[in-house]
């Protein structure tokens, strides 16, 4: 029985006695009457105060699980760097080894000999600290290129499916794989109103980056297509990287002289044309994301580095 039905017989039960029970009584019966219902009013706010803080500790939960899997994403990415460079680091080892050895075996030398050995382990040494720069280049830029991939996924994770967007880190670069169907209406180079929600979210973390060149290169599947302004897939891929280009810096404004737009046609496949699965994930647009090649020598600088 709720708590409604349970007032009603109160109320009825309270009028029917009226006629029975004192003034004083019927006063008293009253003043209980409104008492529970006041405690009920209580009651109801008191409940709506706790789901609040319900919904709240389900919302800090979420938030708290998305953390964790950025993080333990963040560590499986560290994990691989650091194997590969411990890796580097025993060959190296292993070659300056053997090269001593050689050295020592020699037993009988001349001054002219003994001068050319300094300058080798001379020159080896110095190989040694290029190496030593090479290893603190590449350590650089695959953190920048990690922070920059988990900033991007954390970015356009919320409301995108994963077969829409896929992020890849790949030596000095970072990819983002967009499917044909969320960027552009079908069969057209014009782009669809989610296409401007992704690019807005990309072109932030590219402004944040004035380091890094961007390159837009557009792929599509075997199907032929003729159309007025566009002749095969070849003018297909083209103009719709092109499309894309003209977003980031019209629209938000990305500095052209960092933009690059190119066409790959029907070629350099990830995916059998001989299915309509393989077909979707061959229409796609990639944007690169890569170190000016000013910048990525300038790490290279022994008197640069750190």
């Amino acid at each position: 029985m709720n708590l409604t039905m349970k007032l009603f017989i109160a109320t009825f039960f309270s009028l029917a006695l009226t006629s029975c029970v004192s003034k004083k009584a019927f006063t008293s019966l009253q003043n209980e009457y409104q008492l529970s219902k006041d405690q009920l009013v209580e009651c109801d706010q008191a409940l709506i105060t706790i789901s609040k803080r319900l919904d709240a500790c389900n919302d800090a939960k979420q938030k708290l699980e998305n953390d964790v899997n950025i993080s333990i994403s963040n560590n499986k990415l560290r994990e691989e760097q650091i194997q590969d460079l411990k890796a580097q680091i025993t060959d190296i080892q292993k070659v300056r080894d053997r090269q001593v050895e050689q050295v020592g075996d020699l037993t009988v030398l001349s001054q002219s000999a003994n001068e050319n050995i300094k300058e080798t382990l001379s020159q080896l040494e110095g190989k040694d600290k290029y190496i030593q720069v090479l290893q603190a280049a590449r350590t650089k830029t695959d953190s920048i290129n990690l922070a920059l991939a988990v900033n991007l996924k954390g970015v356009l994770s919320k409301g995108i499916s994963d077969t829409d967007v896929d992020i890849q880190v790949d030596k000095t670069v970072v990819f983002i794989n967009l499917s044909d169907k969320m960027l552009y209406q079908s069969g057209s180079t014009k782009l669809t109103p989610r296409a401007y929600e992704v690019l807005e979210k990309i072109a932030k973390i590219i402004e944040s980056r004035p380091g890094l060149e961007v390159m837009v290169e557009g792929y599509t599947d075997n199907n032929p297509i003729s159309k007025p302004g566009i002749q095969d897939n070849w003018d297909l891929s083209v103009l719709r990287s092109t499309s894309v280009v003209r977003v980031l810096q019209k629209n938000y404004n990305i500095d052209p002289n960092r933009l690059i737009a190119a066409g790959r046609g029907e070629y350099n496949t990830i995916a059998d044309n001989g299915t309509q699965d393989g077909k979707a994930m061959n229409r796609r647009t990639r944007i690169i994301l890569l170190p000016k090649i000013n910048e990525f020598y300038d790490l290279l600088n022994p008197d640069e580095a750190k």
